[in-house]
């Protein structure tokens, strides 16, 4: 990451080290997505990311706040009333919510398991559809806290792109809230995040333009900035004389015929290049144009990060297509006066899973889209452009700017040498919103986020350390199950079973007393101003020993217990409570096993973090355990085991466990050591196979992988033939030569070879 700013340090270490929700924003070019990236790779927390669109979601690697709370297309009440519907609009209440909404299982466990919510592009969020979110997490997960229990962190900027409620819908909404934004929202208005601003600028150094910015967004554009801008004004500037600009506008049809007219005026043919499509890929969150048509001389930009070594290009960098064939795209940057080959881009469409044996949150691959990360950029929307930098640009502000439009459209560019505008900037229109100017307000000082920080924290350890030792929900399902028994008929498959449930029962129930004694003596630890963690560790070790033993052998048991039940006709619903019980003694053990990490990392001083909080003996211990109970079964019960596919009777079809998160050549790698082939990799990874021949070029192009490995020896000699002598940087002459004789695959490998 690049050189931290203190905010961004600070945001940091209230996501690692509290339980504080926080508000993160920033002006345009500070870094928030760059920092988001850090939080989601470094976090030790159960961490889930939803935007308020698809497209956003898919940016942000996340999923849609719709999808994951199971929210209705339209308003929300949040109240038990019963509203009355009209044509034009809908609306849900807690009532019809609760009433209504059915969530599956897998749904249901994420959010149950969820640590950390990260809600981006916050400023298109509505405040109704926070608290629907809110009662939501409230209900799934059984706490009457805001979001469950469950910390925010809310990133965006508010002086961006706003939320939209049609006047229909506001008419109604306004006699529940005050404004539109996420922070009109009820639970934000009783229990408000900490605000963090990030102000490091990353994109533009000229003191004078970085000016005009602060002044636009904060509503003091004075005569002065606007003759500034002003002094760009060129009504007569000619686009096709001068290469390297984008228009942008504030309108999509607009920015669409510009597109298209400038490509139909060059010459040469068109080209068209299609999308890898592999399984679930909704049309609706395709990130760029399906059907993306070039010609030689086209303008285009990149709309991504360069992934490689090289950082080639980033998101919003414009070039012109010097060659193409149907397997190759070729661009140039004539300020540089550099060629690169354009490399195809991965986007996944995902879902969340919760890992059977760590119960931490996983990521799923739906489906992927594998296309070029490049589209026409003679013109663009204003909304488009949000997250893009150019390095030149022209405004289009004939028509009135909406508050923030003006700065979104100005913030893209590094510099006013830059800019152009085709008209003047004029004062009204472009003020932005006050509720907006107002919440800003509420930023945190410096001196606010120490003090916060330091108390946060402490509090944050002590529950951290007390949630590891609070067994009471735990003791109540076990209650609930013991006294279950009495319910079903005498001859069932599980009233055999109600003395080994009344007598694990029992174990548990042993356990509260001292653990509430435990709690009490680690309040009264934390009540001390200076905190001796030495002291509070040997407390710690001493409590881990005493209730880890009890606690393992009651996993043993319900283990144990699965393996006979899931074996026995007519048990689903049993072996679905004893299923329950398992998940929540797990996690349970899986937490003890954290809080002696979590003290022993404030024993030596060190940050808490993803790698501290975690061990081999924790990824392990399930798997170990399961081992164990299976073996010893068996061994009990050789006799009575005919038909071992009878053990997989209830249990549901489970997904490959995953590891933490790698980069999509990672994981290829890592499945070609296991030797799959190309063809079995791009089954597991669901792409198709050009995508894992592609990766498999950047191995050898890195010199992790040899193209002897790949390609068969007589492959290879026949290549070096017709590489003699060659000098070309595309190998599309090559291709035409020799024809299929060899794969456009075959031929990329080889040239990568020769470097490497």
């Amino acid at each position: 990451m690049q050189s931290i700013s203190k905010a961004a340090a600070y945001a940091l270490r209230f996501i690692n080290q509290t339980q504080q929700s926080i508000f993160l924003t920033g002006k345009a070019g500070t870094g928030k997505t760059t920092l988001l990236k850090e939080i989601i790779a470094t976090t030790h927390k159960n961490t889930v990311v939803v935007a308020p669109t698809g497209i956003a979601a898919l940016n942000a690697g996340g999923v849609t706040i719709h999808s994951m709370f199971q929210l209705p297309f339209g308003g929300f009440i949040p109240d038990n009333s019963a509203p009355q519907f009209s044509d034009s609009t809908k609306f849900e209440t807690k009532a019809t919510l609760r009433r209504h909404f059915k969530m599956s299982g897998q749904k249901r466990a994420v959010i149950q398991n969820m640590e950390l919510l990260i809600i981006d592009e916050v400023s298109m969020l509505r405040a109704d559809m926070l608290d629907a979110m809110d009662f939501m997490m409230q209900s799934v997960r059984k706490k009457v806290q805001p979001f469950g229990g469950v910390q925010v962190l809310f990133i965006g900027d508010l002086l961006q792109l706003p939320p939209i409620i049609r006047d229909e819908e506001w008419r109604t909404l306004r006699n529940y809230y005050r404004g539109k934004f996420f922070f009109h929202a009820h639970v934000i208005q009783q229990y408000p995040p900490l605000y963090i601003e990030l102000s490091k600028i990353y994109r533009q150094t000229d003191d004078r333009f970085i000016s005009v910015l602060n002044n636009l967004r904060n509503n003091e554009i004075t005569a002065s900035d606007i003759q500034t801008l002003n002094e760009f004004v060129k009504p007569d500037f000619d686009l096709k004389e001068n290469k390297g600009y984008i228009t942008l506008t504030t309108h999509n049809v607009k920015a669409d015929v510009m597109n298209a007219q400038s490509l139909e005026d060059l010459d040469g043919e068109a080209m068209t290049f299609l999308p890898q499509i592999t399984d679930d890929f909704p049309e609706k969150i395709y990130p760029v144009d399906s059907n993306l048509q070039l010609k030689v001389g086209a303008q285009i930009m990149f709309v991504k990060n360069d992934l490689s070594m090289e950082k080639n290009y980033f998101n919003g960098k414009m070039g012109i297509v010097k060659t193409m064939t149907k397997k190759e795209i070729w661009v140039h940057f004539p300020d540089e006066n550099k060629t690169i080959e354009v490399d195809k881009y991965e986007w996944q469409n995902i879902r969340y899973t919760v890992n059977e044996l760590t119960k931490g949150i996983e990521e799923e691959v739906l489906g992927t889209f594998v296309h070029y990360p490049i589209k026409l950029a003679w013109a663009i929307t204003v909304h488009k452009s949000q997250g893009l930098t150019f390095d030149k640009a022209v405004l289009d502000v004939s028509q009135v700017f909406l508050p923030g439009q003006a700065y979104v459209a100005l913030s893209r560019l590094r510099s006013l040498n830059g800019l152009i505008l085709l008209s003047p900037m004029r004062m009204n229109g472009i003020s932005n919103d006050q509720d907006v100017m107002d919440y800003a307000e509420n930023k945190a000082s410096d001196e606010v986020l120490a003090n916060a920080l330091k108390r946060e924290t402490k509090n944050f350890i002590l529950n951290y350390l007390k949630n590891s030792f609070d067994w009471n929900v735990l003791a109540q399902e076990w209650r609930n199950h013991q006294f279950s028994y009495n319910e079903d008929a005498e001859n069932s498959v599980k009233s055999k079973h109600a003395v080994w449930a009344k007598n694990q029962a029992g174990v548990i129930w042993q356990l509260l007393d001292p653990s509430s004694k435990f709690m009490l003596q680690l309040d009264k630890l934390f009540h001390s101003e200076q905190l001796e963690f030495k002291h509070i560790s040997d407390r710690i070790n001493a409590a881990f020993n005493y209730f880890m033993d009890p606690m393992d052998k009651l996993l043993y048991e319900i283990l144990w217990k699965i393996e006979e039940v899931k074996r026995q006709k007519k048990a689903k619903s049993f072996y679905d409570e004893l299923v329950i019980l398992d998940d929540l003694q797990t996690k349970a053990v899986l937490q003890l096993m954290k809080a002696k990490l979590m003290i022993e990392t404030l024993v030596n001083g060190e940050a808490i973090s993803k790698e501290r909080l975690t061990s081999p003996e924790i990824k392990q211990y399930k798997t170990i355990k399961l081992e164990r109970v299976s073996e010893d079964f068996k061994k009990a019960n050789i006799t009575l085991i005919e038909d071992e596919k009878d053990a997989d009777r209830y249990s549901p079809k489970k997904a490959g466990t995953k590891e933490p998160k790698k980069s999509t050549v990672e994981l290829t790698y890592e499945l070609w050591l296991e030797k799959k082939t190309v063809s079995e990799i791009a089954l597991i990874r669901k792409y198709n196979q050009e995508t894992i021949l592609s990766h498999l070029t950047k191995l050898i192009q890195s010199k992790t992988i040899t193209i002897q490995e790949v390609l068969p020896e007589d492959k290879i000699h026949a290549l070096t033939d017709a590489f003699e002598g060659y000098a070309e940087e595309s190998v599309s002459p090559l291709k035409e030569k020799h024809g299929d004789k060899f794969s456009w695959e075959e031929l990329r490998m080889f040239k990568v070879s020769l470097n490497a």
